[in-house]
């Protein structure tokens, strides 16, 4: 298949030209200038009310692909967790009839009981990396650190801290406490991050850390980078455009996890972004049923729809914005991720001259213009 007149954004940087893709079709396909970019790579998405079946990899798969997303992994922690071969089987047969995106699952490296997973045997069977909890204590930490020593896979880490978050809600901030909302301190993460980064360092692994929501986490991420531990940080898109404000009126779609963080730093992660101090981005996709989310706010579910809007929010938010470069867009949610799990490069046409209204009622962007319009090849 060739594209011409497209202007191609890769790893080759951003240049109008013709592409050939390598497939089986002898198709021209005139680009009239959009964007031809590799697809969208998300390593942290989640399925509906968390249940890992069929219906719901089939239904997450083909949202992912509206939004250009050509490549999801699945977080580990479902219901049921992927954290033994018979649920790893199960979540693998589900896969095979995913009709959209490519989807991959990592494996909890974390059983209910707090004790360790068979992970050997899981990334034998086709897991794509561990994924662990920093609720885990410290000798599981550390077991689960020797193993990534052994089999060189990064280590995905959620940094939390289980005694913070079990009575919290949201942020613990002056929102908060206007809602008389229980908070969580932001310590919670950042606690956690600089534990991890010294078990990185001892037992020189890689580490991904999901979802960091505090600035301060992310200048305990570089300096450590910049003593050559391998550490490395994705930050979602919510969390760059959005604070705790976006709870006001009790608002269940902003309850997310971890929790929208105050105003003042929501400057400070957008600068992190600029100085290239965030190394991958994510939608945060966790979708959940009305019954699970339209209820008081303490009850509610966390999570917001988001993945079916990815690229076009991607883009209005942070590059027509000017907040980044179209080529930095392409490295933080593309290439970036795709080198984490191995992916295999997919292509995609975007052409940022259409608008169009988000009408989700779980995205916290409902009702907002976006710009720009997935073509899948």
């Amino acid at each position: 298949m060739v594209i011409k007149n497209a202007m191609i954004c890769d790893d080759e940087g951003l240049r109008e030209g013709n592409f050939t893709i390598e497939d089986r079709t002898d198709n021209i396909i005139d680009a009239n200038g959009a964007y031809l970019i590799p697809a969208l790579v998300d390593l942290n998405v989640r399925l509906n009310d968390g249940v890992l079946n069929s219906q719901n990899i089939q239904a997450v798969s083909l949202e992912a692909k509206k939004g250009g997303v050509g490549h999801i992994v699945l977080n580990a922690d479902s219901t049921p967790s992927i954290d033994n071969e018979g649920i790893l089987e199960f979540a693998q047969n589900g896969l095979r009839d995913a009709e959209g995106s490519n989807v991959d699952v990592m494996l909890n490296a974390l059983q209910n009981d707090g004790s360790l997973s068979n992970i050997a045997i899981l990334l034998k069977k086709g897991a794509i990396s561990p994924y662990m909890s920093t609720i885990a204590k410290n000798d599981v930490a550390i077991k689960i650190a020797e193993y990534i020593q052994m089999y060189g896979n990064t280590l995905f880490v959620k940094a939390e801290d289980n005694s913070l978050i079990s009575s919290g809600v949201m942020l613990e901030s002056d929102v908060s406490s206007r809602l008389g909302l229980a908070g969580i301190p932001d310590l919670s993460e950042v606690l956690h991050v600089s534990r991890m980064i010294e078990i990185a360092r001892h037992f020189k692994i890689k580490i991904l850390f999901k979802s960091i929501a505090s600035p301060r986490s992310i200048s305990l991420i570089t300096q450590a980078k910049k003593e050559g531990v391998e550490v490395s940080c994705e930050v979602s898109l919510h969390h760059l455009i959005n604070s705790d404000e976006a709870c006001e009126g009790f608002n269940t779609v902003a309850k997310l996890d971890p929790p929208l963080t105050s105003k003042s730093d929501v400057v400070l992660l957008q600068d992190a972004l600029k100085n290239g101090q965030i190394d991958i981005l994510t939608m945060l996709h966790q979708p959940s049923s009305p019954v699970n989310k339209e209820v008081a706010f303490y009850d509610a579910a966390y999570g917001c729809e988001s993945i079916a809007d990815a690229l076009p929010l991607y883009y209005t938010k942070l590059v027509k914005t000017g907040l980044i470069s179209m080529e930095k867009l392409v490295e933080l949610v593309s290439l970036n991720p795709g080198n984490v799990v191995g992916t295999k490069k997919s292509y995609i046409l975007f052409n940022p001259e259409v608008e169009s209204t988000i009408d989700n009622t779980q995205s916290l962007y409902n009702g907002e213009n976006v710009f720009g319009e997935v073509i899948n090849l």
